[in-house]
């Protein structure tokens, strides 16, 4: 139980990480890593369950897929390119980065080696069979070896989605053109395709 408590305790911090995504962009007080968990699993349970899919194992994924961060830290597309000067910063807000195949590839395994660390520190002391099982879940999430972790990438990305085109409505930040076109490229699932069609008629018309 000890060793329960303190796997708790740690995890327990992300609730007051706040995403980086909506650092960068000036949001204030803007959500936690929790708080998106808390979302992402709501909507890949019940968009889950429109395809037939592990509803168990989608859940468990969306629970543990960001856990790591307690020690890496929260990643964006603009961290390796982002302006120090607020101005160029926020003028950089205003596209989608395009880094080449080489660049992605090296930050790519830079982000997972250093996640991947961070999850082993955070699963050490856990019963084996449990943290086996937390290994192979974000595994599965990180590399797409199932269609539950599959799914659960494209779910995970739409709660994301939906939260900058909340923010978006709410303080004109971050601005929706790189969204829209990052999402043009990124979902290819029936059912986020169709969830993305309705976001485009409630927040993008």
């Amino acid at each position: 139980m000890k060793d329960l408590i303190n796997f708790f305790n740690q995890v327990g911090k992300l609730k007051d990480m706040p995403r980086r995504g909506w650092v960068i962009n000036d949001i204030k007080n803007p959500e936690s890593i929790a708080d998106h968990i808390f979302r992402a699993s709501l909507m890949a349970w019940i968009l889950g369950s429109k395809q037939k899919l592990n509803i168990e194992r989608v859940l468990k994924t969306a629970l543990i897929h960001d856990i790591c961060e307690v020690y890496a830290g929260d990643t964006t597309p603009y961290d390796s390119i982002l302006p120090k000067d607020a101005k160029k910063r926020k003028e950089l807000m205003k596209t989608w980065p395009r880094l080449s195949e080489k660049e992605r590839t090296r930050l790519k395994e830079k982000k997972y080696k250093k996640e991947k660390a961070s999850l082993e520190k955070i699963i050490k002391d856990l019963p084996r069979e449990l943290s086996s099982e937390i290994r192979h879940l974000w595994l599965d999430y990180e590399k797409g070896l199932t269609k539950e972790g599959r799914f659960f990438k494209q779910a995970d990305r739409l709660e994301n989605f939906l939260q900058a085109m909340e923010y978006h409505k709410k303080y004109k930040n971050p601005p929706k053109g790189p969204w829209w076109e990052w999402a043009r490229e990124f979902f290819d699932d029936p059912v986020s395709l169709e969830f993305v069609d309705e976001i485009a008629k409630k927040f993008h018309p």
